[in-house]
């Protein structure tokens, strides 16, 4: 059984080259592929994927009164390692894309809630590249670095930046 994943998984390589780069060892794209699958038509979008595999929030809510909003407890095997693989691409220097994605969120929601986000866009990423057939492209991450050319803000919102940062706001009449 095994050496049929295998085979079937090393055929894959190709299209799927990108989780092989992304997981920390082959074992662990073979399970990640063993628990989805190939065929993404049994999931109508990402977002569904990503439902099942338990990387969205649960929805726990009574009289307009949200009572949780923790991650839900769905994909005992897959979640821990797209976690796993969240991790070990935070900490190599090949995905930069990834890597300021993943520090840009842990500077506002912490470590944790940052991880499961990065995996998130790792299983939304593998959800494409087996749809679409085609190899990770790394450019479309890219783009979201960039910061416009011609940002402008308000003087109100850049004291409330200042004071964000620590800063303490004295007006020019004292």
């Amino acid at each position: 059984m095994l050496y049929i994943i295998i085979y079937y998984t090393k055929n894959l390589f190709y299209l799927c080259c990108p989780i092989f780069i992304l997981t920390p060892n082959t074992f662990t794209a073979i399970g990640i592929i063993s628990e989805i699958g190939v065929n993404m038509e049994t999931f109508p979008s990402a977002k569904h994927l990503c439902s099942w595999a338990g990387l969205t929030p649960t929805n726990n809510e009574s009289a307009g009164k949200k009572k949780s909003v923790r991650v839900s407890k769905a994909g005992c095997y897959i979640k821990p390692l797209l976690v796993q693989c969240a991790n070990s691409v935070v900490k190599s220097e090949k995905h930069p894309e990834i890597r300021n994605r993943y520090l840009r969120l842990r500077k506002r929601r912490g470590h944790k809630k940052a991880i499961i986000a990065i995996a998130r866009m790792l299983l939304t990423a593998l959800y494409n590249m087996l749809k679409n057939k085609e190899p990770y492209n790394a450019e479309l991450y890219r783009k979201s670095d960039i910061l416009p050319v011609n940002r402008e803000i308000t003087i109100e919102q850049a004291i409330l930046m200042a004071q964000f940062q620590g800063y303490k706001i004295k007006s020019a009449t004292e």
